[in-house]
């Protein structure tokens, strides 16, 4: 059985597509609604910055479609401040923070490391013991937050669902054989980041599902990717998929108002087969 495909972009509020990608006029609070009957998935990374609202998760999940899908960045307090250190409350608070009150569409959660942060294997697989490999699970963990979420927490899951966590990393020290095993062992997606050489580039498929991030194909951030570059991206997510694997793509070039032409352009290639 072949593989879904859910492709989008990494959030979706860039004053710099008003007018351009989004029509002029188009009222702020509609611009999700509009990208999401373009794309079938798009990344929050909002969530990534500081912590949300259920009242925001619950009136993205409203503005979307029924088979959409959400990817839910982890928060950089989590990942960058405390270097995945001492994160039993902040891991809480995040799941309390309203997450689950997408439901069904609840995709995967990213996990971004910062690119000084060190491969560390001991350190690496007791953060992921600690992640919640189901909503059931991520309800009980949301019920330990601190007094910080009193009275703006979402602590209940609508029905019992596998929750899936990808990792993207940016330090070269990463490119170690044994971190894709470790990263099997526990069901941890590795993110597949196109970052313009920045960061090292890894391809390997550790779980049920592959995630791939597009920063930009010479440019990070800002420049676009070519038809060419695009069927070979096609080309790689038809490979995952015919193998069985989910597969999601987000583009990150948002400077310079590529990432929507380019998300569009590539699920245009791979509905068409």
């Amino acid at each position: 059985m072949a593989g879904r495909i859910r492709i989008g972009t990494s959030g979706w509020v860039y004053p710099p597509w008003r007018g351009v990608f989004y029509p002029p006029k188009l009222a702020h609070r509609r611009e999700l609604e509009y990208l999401s009957r373009q794309v079938n998935s798009v990344e929050i990374n909002g969530s990534f910055y500081s912590l949300q609202r259920p009242s925001s998760y619950q009136t993205w999940r409203e503005q979307t479609p029924d088979d959409f899908e959400f990817a839910v960045k982890g928060g950089r307090f989590i990942t960058h401040m405390k270097r995945l250190r001492d994160i039993d409350a902040p891991l809480a608070n995040f799941f309390a923070s309203g997450v689950l009150a997408l439901g069904d569409k609840l995709g995967p959660m990213l996990w971004q490391l910062p690119p000084t942060l060190r491969y560390d294997e001991t350190q690496l697989a007791d953060f992921f013991d600690r992640l919640p490999r189901s909503t059931e699970a991520a309800a009980e963990l949301a019920r330990r937050h601190d007094e910080r979420l009193d009275g703006r927490d979402w602590t209940t899951t609508d029905a019992d669902r596998p929750v899936r966590h990808a990792l993207e990393v940016r330090h070269s020290s990463f490119t170690d054989p044994a971190f894709p095993d470790l990263l099997r062992r526990h069901g941890i997606g590795l993110v597949v980041a196109d970052a313009a050489a920045e960061w090292p580039y890894l391809e390997d498929v550790t779980a049920d599902f592959a995630y791939v991030r597009l920063h930009g194909s010479t440019e990070l951030y800002a420049s676009g990717y070519t038809d060419e570059a695009l069927d070979g991206w096609a080309e790689r997510i038809r490979r995952w998929t015919e193998q069985g694997v989910d597969a999601y793509a987000y583009f990150d070039n948002d400077m310079k108002v590529k990432a929507p032409r380019d998300a569009i352009g590539l699920l245009e290639r791979l509905r068409s087969g």
